[in-house]
Formats: structure tokens, sequence, C-alpha cells
């Protein structure tokens, strides 16, 4: 297996750096190994906590008899990413994890870009060939109840956190499978915050709450990521109080705190 795992360096992709990559291919021969020792009695029979710490143990001794061309912080770096690996979303789970990320985007598996503060900017992360990006992929989709295959090739859905995500793989995807994962903050954006970061003008906020309270009907378009449903959950707060809870939702993300009447919808153009 060792040997296999060296002969793949001649198939490196152009511009990526080798080292890396063969870190990423070394961590998927030790994954590999981790999970056929793993003993799946277990998962059933013990808390999260302990099995988290169990296959930790693993992974360490695993590591540390295929790793040893690694340092102290490749250890504890393959440590680390190996329970992302198990647990997680593997190379992606760092940027789940950060609240400054608002898009991640996987165009193959060497090309991983996120959008930060609305400017999209290409990361260090890769993956270790298609198969690994595939079995990430799968692992999204499965959390939605939802599969990805060739044939249910396209997957459209949200995770619990209201993020979206959109899948696409062979034989739709012809250089390769793509993922998407649009998130969304915390702490959804008020009718002050985009108003005070130039998004909108006063006037303008005012006259559309002036709409809302009014009754009036009208349509918000836009591009994705153009702010369709942010603006929707600031103008929520102009709602009457008392016909907040006799309403209907159109495309809110599953987070929104209040639904909205059939007073506006969203056009993606």
């Amino acid at each position: 297996m060792i040997s296999e795992h060296k002969n793949r360096q001649s198939d490196w992709p152009p511009a990526v750096d080798p080292a890396e990559l063969e870190f990423q291919r070394l961590k998927t021969v030790i994954h590999e190994e981790l999970i056929e020792s793993i003993d799946l009695s277990l998962v059933g029979e013990i808390d999260e906590e302990r099995l988290g710490e169990e296959i930790r143990r693993l992974a360490a001794e695993i590591c540390a008899d295929r790793g040893q061309s690694l340092d102290e912080a490749g250890h504890r770096r393959m440590l680390e990413e190996l329970m992302h690996e198990v647990f997680g979303l593997g190379p992606l789970e760092p940027f789940m994890d950060d609240p400054t990320v608002s898009d991640i985007l996987v165009n193959g598996p060497y090309h991983v870009f996120v959008e930060r503060n609305g400017r999209l900017e290409e990361t260090e992360v890769l993956f270790a060939d298609q198969q690994h990006l595939m079995r990430i992929i799968q692992r999204v989709v499965s959390r939605v109840g939802r599969r990805i295959d060739e044939v249910s090739p396209m997957v459209d859905a949200r995770l619990p956190d209201g993020s979206r995500v959109n899948a696409i793989v062979p034989p739709l995807a012809l250089d390769g499978p793509k993922l998407s994962i649009r998130r969304f903050g915390a702490t959804p954006l008020s009718a002050d915050n985009l108003v005070a970061n130039g998004s909108i003008r006063p006037a303008m906020m005012e006259f559309l709450a002036a709409a809302v309270q009014s009754r009036l009907s009208f349509l918000i378009s836009g591009w994705a990521g153009a702010g369709k449903t942010t603006l929707l959950n600031a103008l929520s707060a102009f709602l009457p109080v008392d016909e907040r809870s006799d309403v209907h939702t159109s495309e809110l993300p599953s987070h929104s705190f209040l639904s909205f009447p059939v007073l506006c919808f969203k056009h993606n153009i």
C-alpha cells in the first residue's frame, strides 16, 4: 500500500505543492486503515465523547506507524485532520468553524475557494484526489438524508444550520465532482445594520418599511449572493406584531426567526 502511495507522485497535478499533496494522500492511507481498525460494535454502545477518545487513540497509533516521515508538528496536524475526516467534513471542517467564511466553493480536488467579507479567495486547501472529494460530498449530502451517485448526480439541499448545499458529480460533472456550501451568519443582519454598513440608503429603507407596513406587494430580485434573503429578514421587523404568526414562507433558510406574508417574492436573475 505504501509503495503504491509513493508511486502516485507522478500523478501530481500542476501548480500544487507536492509536499501538501503527499500529506493528503498519506492521510487517505491512514484514514482507510483507521476505518478498518474501528470496532463498529462499540459505535452504538458508548457515548460520542468516549468514541472520539477511542478513535483518537487508534489514529495516534496508526499515525506513529505510518507517518514516520512526519515531524512533531506534522503528527499533530495529521491527528487533527484525521478526526475531521472521521467526524467532520475533512479539509473543509476549519471553514465550517470559521464565522468569517460565507461561501465554500470546491472546483475539483485541487481548487478550493472561500468568500470572506464579499471577496472570493483561493485557499491552499486541497483533497488527495477526486475519490477523497467524492467521499466528503457524500458525507455532506447524507447529513440531510439525501444521496448522490451516478443515478442521482446532483443535489440541492440545506444543512441543519441553514447552509445551502449544491453538489454535482459525474456523469453530469464532466471533469469531476464539484461542491458549494453557502453559509449564513449566526445573527441575521437587521435593517439598522444594512443602513450602517452602506448596503442601503436610509431613505430607501424607510420607503421599504412603509411599503411593508402598508401591505404593498413588490419584487426583490438579484443574482446569487446579492442579499435577497438578508433583506427579507431585515424587513420582517416592520411587520405588525399581531400578524407575524399567520403567514406563508418562500425560499427562506431554516434558521430564519420570522416568516413572511405573501407581500414580496425573491427571484434569481
